[in-house]
C-alpha cells in the first residue's frame, strides 16, 4: 500500500473559506473568489499565518478522511475565520483593479436592457 502526506488544515480551509463567502455579497466577493488565482491567493494567506495539521494516510482512504471531526478547537476554528475575514479585505483591496475589469459591476433588473423592450 501506498501512503502519501495530507495537510488536514488545508482541507478544513477550504471548507471554512467556502462558508465564509456565503455569507459575503455575490458581488464583488463571491464572484472575486470564484476566480482561483485569488482563491490560492486566499488559500495561501490563511495557510502562512496558522500551524498546519498533517497526517500520513493509504491513497485509498484518502477520500474517505472526515474532515469535519478534525481536533481543532472552538478557538483555532475562529482564528481561521478571522484570518479568512481578513485575508478576504486585504486580497479586495490590493486586487481591486483587476477585480472591476474582471467583474462587471450588477446592474439593477429595472435597468438591465431586456426589461426595456418589454
Amino acid at each position: 500500500m501506498t501512503k502519501t502526506i495530507v495537510n488536514l488544515t488545508l482541507q478544513v480551509l477550504v471548507g471554512e473559506i467556502e462558508k465564509i463567502l456565503e455569507t459575503y455579497p455575490h458581488y464583488p466577493y463571491q464572484q472575486a473568489f470564484a476566480i482561483t488565482e485569488l482563491r490560492q491567493e486566499l488559500i495561501a494567506y490563511v495557510l502562512n499565518r496558522t500551524s498546519s495539521c498533517y497526517a500520513v494516510v493509504d491513497e485509498q482512504k484518502q477520500q474517505s478522511i472526515g474532515f469535519n471531526c478534525l481536533p481543532y478547537s472552538k478557538e483555532e476554528r475562529l482564528c481561521i475565520q478571522t484570518l479568512i475575514r481578513e485575508g478576504i479585505k486585504q486580497i479586495i483591496q490590493q486586487n481591486s483593479e483587476e477585480v472591476s475589469h474582471q467583474i462587471p459591476p450588477e446592474i439593477e433588473s429595472a435597468y438591465a436592457p431586456s426589461h426595456w423592450f418589454g
